[in-house]
């Protein structure tokens, strides 16, 4: 990884906490929310694919846990941040070279890419709360019903708004491709 790699994971971190912050809509009583902190992790995962987008999302779990800390149990807290972000960065990252060989198809790709990261990310989410948060289901509700529920409340709209900003989020990253093709030739 270069050292301008490393600093764009960075800024995208350092950008996912603004954005979680500030376009915070929903907080959740038992920890999720909807916000846009998902995006930097997006962006990063088309520009540079799979492995640094999960880098990029486990960095920033890790960081979220830090911040907005919600604690169960060591393995709630690794399922619920490192992980389910880093699934969103690498299934996001799956479309990468899609968007950078602009294929026929490609703006698809990437929301096809996204909704499969979204769903990872549901899954580990969900896990999480049939396992950890079970006691919380209302009388006679089913635990896996109840948490997947109360998981897509949040998880949901924020891969709708995903899908709907990363088509701009495209403009800049294929402007950037086309840049960084032009400096290798030259």
């Amino acid at each position: 990884m270069s050292v301008r790699q490393s600093a764009e994971i960075g800024m995208a971190i350092a950008l996912a906490v603004v954005l979680g912050a500030l376009t915070r809509l929903v907080q959740l009583p038992y920890g999720g929310s909807i916000n846009l902190s998902g995006l930097p992790i997006v962006a990063m995962a088309l520009r540079h694919g799979l492995k640094t987008g999960a880098t990029t999302g486990a960095l920033f779990g890790i960081v979220d846990f830090v911040l907005n800390p919600y604690y169960f149990h060591p393995i709630q807290v690794i399922l619920d941040y490192p992980l389910a972000f880093a699934l969103l960065g690498a299934g996001t990252g799956l479309a990468s070279s899609a968007v950078f060989e602009k294929r026929t198809g490609m703006r698809f790709m990437v929301l096809g890419a996204i909704f499969i990261a979204g769903g990872m990310r549901l899954a580990i989410h969900w896990l999480s709360g049939v396992v950890f948060f079970a006691n919380f289901a209302p009388e006679g509700q089913p635990v896996w019903l109840y948490s997947l529920t109360y998981n897509s409340t949040y998880v949901i709209p924020e891969v709708i708004s995903y899908m709907l900003l990363s088509q701009f989020i495209l403009r800049f990253i294929n402007n950037t491709a086309q840049r960084k093709v032009i400096n290798e030739q030259l």
